[in-house]
C-alpha cells in the first residue's frame, strides 16, 4: 500500500509534471491544494475563452473596493456575482479575515458589491484547500449573475491510451465528476479526435445531443465544443474542462466555470499565457526553484529528496515511508542539469529547518553523473553541509561520478540501490 505522505506527493507531481487527467486516475487522486506549474486566476481562463468566441459571463476584474462599485455600475445587470480571486477551490464557504464569511456573494444592489470588497480585497481568504491562515486576496471578479436553467459538463483533453484528443461529456454537470463516472458511467460519452482532422461537425453535434440540448440549443452548444476546440489546439492546452457548461432559461449555452491546463513544454511559443502565470500563491522556496529549472514541492517530512524525474521521486518517496522515514520535500532536476542548478538545490535543501538528512537518487540517462558530483561535492563544501548525506546514483559516466565522491574525503554515504539508500537515509536520522 502506497504511503499517505507518498499518495500526497503522487497528486501534487500529477499536477506539476504528469499533467494528463485521464478520468480514471482523476477518480483515485486524493483531493488536496492542487498545484500547477502554471497558475491562472479564473479571471484570466474566462478572458482566453471569451477572447476566442467561446460564451462566458460578461465581466470585469477590480483590485480596489471603489473600482469594484464601478464594474458593478458598468455592468448595469439585474444580479451581480462577487467572486475573490485565489486559485485554491471552496471559496464559496471560506471565511475572511475580516470575519466575512463567503469568498462568492450574490446581490442585486452595485453599493453592496462595492462594501463587500472592501471586506475582501487586502485580506485573507481561508477555505478548505489553503494554508490554516489563508490566500491573501488582491483582486475580485465582477460578473453578471445568470440563471442556470440546466448543468452539464463537458471537457477537452489529452489521453495518451488515444494517442491525441479526447471529447468527455455528461448531461450531469455541476457536480463532481468523479462520482458521475462511478455511479452512473452511461452518463459518460467520449469522442476521439485525430488530430490532424480536427473535430468534426458530426462529433461536435453527437456531443451537443448526448448532454441534452435540444432545437436551437443543440447547433449553439456544438458550436461552443467546436470553438473550445480551437481553443484547446490554439493554446497548447493539456486539458480544457468546463463545468457548469450549462443553458440559461433565456436560451443561452454559456460555460460557467472553466479550468485550463497547459503544455509546460511549449512556453516558448505560449509566451503571452506564460506571462500571466501568477505566483503569488506560490511558497517562496517553490518561486525561488523555479528560477533555476527546479521544480520543489515541499511536504511535512525530516528526509530531503533529491531526484531526477517525477516517476523516481515518487518511488524515493514511497520507499522511505516503507522504510520508516518520512519526505521533507521533492527536489526534482529534471534533465539537462548544470553544476550550478545542483548547488543551488543543495541550498534550497539545507534552508529548510525540518530537513535532517538528505537523500540523492539520480538516475543519469540525460543527465550526467559526473555533473552530479561534482555539483554534490561543491554544495557540501561551501554551504558546510551539517546533516547527513546519502547518495545512490546510477547509469551515464556512474564510475566517474563515484570516484569524485569517495575521492572528495567529504562524510558522503553511498548507497548502492534505492533500497539501500532509503534504509541508510532513515538510520541516520533515528541516530539523532
Amino acid at each position: 500500500m502506497a504511503s499517505p505522505v507518498a499518495a500526497q506527493a503522487r497528486k501534487l507531481l500529477r499536477d506539476l509534471a504528469l499533467r494528463p487527467p485521464l478520468l480514471a486516475a482523476r477518480s483515485q487522486a486524493v483531493q488536496l491544494t492542487p498545484r500547477r506549474w502554471l497558475n491562472l486566476q479564473e479571471y484570466q481562463s474566462k478572458k482566453l475563452m471569451s477572447d476566442n468566441g467561446v460564451k462566458v459571463q460578461r465581466f470585469f476584474v477590480a483590485d480596489s473596493a471603489k473600482e469594484a462599485l464601478e464594474a458593478a455600475k458598468r455592468l448595469n445587470a439585474k444580479e451581480i456575482v462577487l467572486k475573490a480571486q485565489i486559485l485554491a477551490g471552496g471559496r464559496g464557504k471560506g471565511v475572511f479575515s475580516s470575519g466575512l464569511k463567503g469568498g462568492v456573494h450574490l446581490t442585486k444592489d452595485p453599493h453592496v458589491v462595492g462594501q463587500l470588497a472592501k471586506q475582501m480585497i487586502g485580506y485573507n481568504l481561508a477555505t478548505k484547500q489553503t494554508p490554516k491562515e489563508g490566500v491573501k486576496v488582491n483582486k475580485v471578479m465582477v460578473a453578471e449573475a445568470l440563471d442556470i436553467s440546466r448543468e452539464t459538463y463537458l471537457a477537452i483533453l489529452m489521453d495518451r491510451s488515444c494517442n491525441g484528443p479526447v471529447l468527455v461529456g455528461s448531461p450531469q454537470g455541476g457536480v463532481d465528476i468523479e462520482e458521475v463516472a462511478a455511479s452512473n458511467p452511461e452518463l459518460i460519452f467520449k469522442e476521439e479526435i485525430d488530430i490532424i482532422e480536427g473535430i468534426k461537425d458530426s462529433q461536435a453535434q453527437r456531443m451537443a445531443e448526448n448532454l441534452g440540448f435540444l432545437g436551437p440549443l443543440k447547433n449553439q452548444a456544438a458550436d461552443q465544443i467546436k470553438k473550445l476546440y480551437n481553443l484547446f489546439l490554439k493554446i497548447d492546452a493539456t486539458q480544457v474542462e468546463v463545468n457548469p457548461f450549462g443553458e440559461t432559461p433565456e436560451g443561452q449555452v454559456v460555460c460557467f466555470d472553466a479550468k485550463i491546463n497547459f503544455d509546460d513544454n511549449a512556453e516558448f511559443r505560449q509566451k503571452d499565457i506564460f506571462a500571466m502565470d501568477d505566483k503569488s500563491e506560490n511558497e517562496p522556496i517553490e518561486n525561488e526553484a523555479a528560477k533555476y529549472d527546479l521544480k520543489y514541492i515541499g511536504l511535512d517530512g525530516n528526509i530531503a529528496c533529491f531526484v531526477n524525474g517525477a516517476g523516481l521521486a515518487m518511488a524515493t518517496c514511497d520507499i522511505i515511508f516503507l522504510n520508516g522515514g518520512k519526505p521533507a520535500n521533492f527536489l526534482d532536476l529534471g534533465g539537462g542539469v548544470k553544476e550550478a542548478q545542483v548547488y543551488q538545490a543543495f541550498k534550497l535543501l539545507t534552508a529548510d529547518p525540518k530537513v535532517e538528512a538528505i537523500l540523492v537518487n539520480i538516475f543519469g540517462g540525460i543527465v550526467n553523473c559526473a555533473i552530479i558530483a561534482n555539483g554534490i561535492t561543491k554544495a557540501c563544501r561551501e554551504l558546510e553541509l551539517k546533516v547527513p548525506l546519502v547518495v545512490r546514483l546510477e547509469g551515464t559516466n556512474v564510475h566517474e561520478a563515484q570516484n569524485i565522491l569517495s575521492n572528495s574525503g567529504l562524510p558522503i554515504t553511498s548507497a548502492v540501490d534505492l533500497e539501500d539508500a532509503a534504509k541508510k537515509s532513515v538510520a541516520s536520522v533515528a541516530k539523532k
